[in-house]
This record gives C-alpha cells, sequence and structure tokens, in this order.
C-alpha cells in the first residue's frame, strides 16, 4: 500500500518532547499506525473496524 501522500496525526495527548507515541493515518477503508519516533519504519494496516476492536482492547488494559 502506497501511504507516501497519508496524512498521519499524532494523539492530541502526545508530548512534543520525544515521548512514546504512535500515528495514525486514514487509507481508504483501512487505517495505518506507525511509530512517531520512526516514520520510515513499519507500518500495521487494518481494517477500520479491526482498528476500533483494537482501541477498544487497548482502553480496557
Amino acid at each position: 500500500m502506497d501511504l507516501s501522500r497519508a496524512v498521519w496525526c499524532k494523539a492530541s495527548l502526545s508530548t512534543e518532547n520525544g515521548g512514546n507515541c504512535v500515528e495514525l493515518a486514514s487509507a481508504g477503508d483501512q487505517i495505518a499506525v506507525r511509530d512517531s519516533k520512526d516514520p520510515d519504519g513499519p507500518k500495521v494496516i487494518m481494517s477500520r473496524d479491526d482498528f476500533r476492536h483494537f482501541a477498544v482492547t487497548l482502553k480496557n488494559l
């Protein structure tokens, strides 16, 4: 998947001092996730439904 034109968004609670953050981008009917400290590194791509389940699971940890 070509993510070269993706608009990446960092969580509003992320800090500007190099905290551990992920960034998200909408990629059609999918969501892409990357490490903000390694923007050229690997990305995880999942369906919107899978992302919702993933986010709920993390929130409940």
